[in-house]
């Protein structure tokens, strides 16, 4: 491994939306800082099963629609 060119690995502080903290070692910050999540596993709606919903209202399907809508592979 050449020496210079690698950035510092050390210790920093997680703090999770919900108040929690644990420690991980990182690139980012100094040596004990803290990062606090804004967004996390614990309130993220892909993790907690909450209600995503998908609209495409007047979007690329009802374009496609609209413009090839009439077309058949009838003879």
């Amino acid at each position: 491994m050449k020496s210079g060119i690698h950035p510092d690995y050390h210790t920093i502080n997680i703090k999770m939306t919900d108040g929690t903290e644990f420690q991980t070692r990182s690139t980012w910050g100094k040596e004990g800082d803290t990062m606090t999540l804004e967004i996390d596993p614990t309130s993220h709606p892909a993790w907690t099963g909450g209600s995503g919903k998908m609209l495409d209202a007047g979007g690329q399907v009802a374009r496609f629609n609209k413009r090839f809508g009439g077309l058949t592979l009838k003879k």
